[in-house]
């Protein structure tokens, strides 16, 4: 299926345009033609150099590191294209950032995974595409309607396509991501396993038991975001202490940050696959390192929402 019709178009932000462009090729239209510079002072700047006019856009762009310019990049494209009477907004954020803050852990904590989409919703945008948020929850954040892309399904085709040493395991990190573990078993047929941690303070975590058999086994670790890999490489050394035949890592966004790709490089995965909704320099994709492109299924996701066609058909089965 390819777009049919000529009244929408797509525009990328500065954040991830390779991305951008693969989505582009995939519904077979050119990417807009809009710049995102920045004044002497470092404020933003945004000319969209070709007519919007009752056109449905789309405007790429995850709001990854640097987080703040990305936002702003993305609320100031969607403010100009409001402006310039787009029919319709639709604010594709392949990596919601601020996702991990949706709750109060502690007394006067904010939640800023709502004061983002609140933003994202006084800017203009009445549709958001998200791949993979951190929590299902932050969906009911919106005001508007949000389509909510999983990474599992590019990551299982993945590994169906695989002959792995032994039956795998999928393995959650924590409890916290029990559904996205339980949801590649079932596409790949295989049983779960489940690290209980305590983390006593950001970006520390202590492993604490391992429920679930993974003697002899393909462990499949998946999370929806490594950030600095300390989580998911001491789960990946304790699999191996506890006898399994080989270990495999992935996630659907690579934030890696700070220490994470010396641990990554030093753990015992056997192969770490990831997707690109967020830009790696070459530099920081190892050797053992399997990079998804999640285009397809966003420009599918994009394609349906156009047509007025349902997004949930392409998860059924």
């Amino acid at each position: 299926m390819k777009a049919s019709r000529w009244r929408m178009k797509l525009f990328s932000g500065n954040a991830n345009p390779l991305l951008a462009t693969e989505i582009a090729k995939y519904l077979g239209i050119p990417v807009g033609n809009a710049k995102v510079s920045r004044f002497s002072d470092g404020e933003i700047s945004c000319a969209i150099d070709e007519s919007v006019r009752g056109v449905d856009v789309f405007v790429v762009q995850p709001t990854c590191t640097p987080v703040n310019e990305n936002l702003m990049e993305l609320l100031i494209m969607i403010d100009a294209f409001r402006r310039a009477s787009a029919s319709r907004i639709n604010a594709v954020i392949p990596y919601y950032g601020y996702g991990r803050q949706d709750r109060k852990t502690r007394a006067r904590d904010p939640i800023t995974a709502k004061l983002v989409s609140n933003l994202i919703v006084e800017a203009g945008a009445q549709r958001v595409v998200a791949v993979d948020l951190h929590a299902y929850q932050i969906q009911g954040f919106f005001d508007i309607p949000v389509d909510h892309l999983p990474g599992v399904p590019t990551i299982g085709e993945y590994f169906k396509s695989k002959t792995l040493q032994a039956n795998p395991v999928i393995l959650s990190p924590d409890v916290g991501g029990v559904t996205r573990a339980r949801d590649l078993g079932a596409k790949l047929g295989a049983p779960l396993a489940i690290v209980d941690k305590r983390r006593p303070e950001p970006n520390v975590s202590e492993i604490m038991n391992v429920i679930g058999d993974v003697q002899d086994k393909s462990v499949i670790i998946i999370d929806d975001i490594i950030d600095t890999a300390g989580t998911i490489c001491k789960a990946a050394e304790v699999m191996m202490e506890k006898g399994a035949r080989e270990v495999f890592g992935c996630c659907t966004h690579p934030v890696f940050s700070g220490p994470a790709l010396d641990r990554l490089e030093k753990a015992p995965f056997k192969e770490i696959v990831i997707t690109n909704t967020i830009p790696l320099d070459k530099g920081k994709i190892l050797d053992n390192m399997t990079v998804l492109s999640i285009a397809p299924l966003v420009g599918e996701a994009i394609l349906r929402i156009h047509e007025d066609l349902s997004v949930s058909k392409l998860f059924e089965g």
